[in-house]
């Protein structure tokens, strides 16, 4: 079945002073995934540490305990990965580098949304993306065309915490 590529748009915001240009982190999955989670972009912990959702007060690890029915939260990353990845699951941001003008994620000055057109070639057993809350699942039309499962999660992030942790829990059970 050959389904068409994904292509993605810059948004700009102008901007009047050069803002300092951030760089994601790279994808993070097997051959064999199924399922792909997608945050906007990463937190500065994560990116000093080159570790996704290494904030520590980020409840992506919780919630996949929940979704998982496995204790997550104490492992070492990598092992956090390896159940991952046992379960088909990787992750990955949806916008591959930005500029930002101030400490919140949220304040995006520019995105370079990644192209993830080497999905199909790559993790051909990718069906189902999922978003790591509302920022992220802007890009959930561009993958719904292409043919993928979309389902627009709940945000791990504090920032974002109109729901319980419980009640998050529930949504993010749908992962799988």
């Amino acid at each position: 079945m050959n389904q068409p590529p994904i292509t993605i748009s810059m948004r700009q915001t102008p901007t009047s002073i050069p803002l300092p240009s951030l760089h994601g982190l790279g994808p993070v999955m097997q051959p064999d995934a199924h399922t792909l989670i997608l945050c906007s972009y990463p937190g500065k912990d994560a990116l000093e540490k080159g570790q996704y959702y290494a904030g520590s007060q980020n409840q992506f690890w919780l919630l996949m305990s929940a979704a998982l029915d496995t204790s997550l939260s104490d492992m070492p990353y990598e092992k956090k990965l390896q159940i991952l990845f046992s379960h088909g699951i990787g992750l990955w941001d949806v916008i591959s580098a930005c500029q930002s003008k101030g400490p919140l994620k949220s304040v995006l000055a520019e995105d370079r949304p990644d192209r993830f057109d080497f999905l199909r070639t790559n993790y051909p057993l990718v069906r189902k993306i999922c978003f790591n809350g509302q920022p992220a699942g802007e890009y959930a039309p561009l993958f719904d065309a292409a043919g993928y499962t979309t389902l627009i999660l709940p945000s791990s992030s504090p920032a974002y915490s109109k729901q319980s942790l419980e009640k998050k829990g529930e949504t993010w059970r749908y992962v799988l």
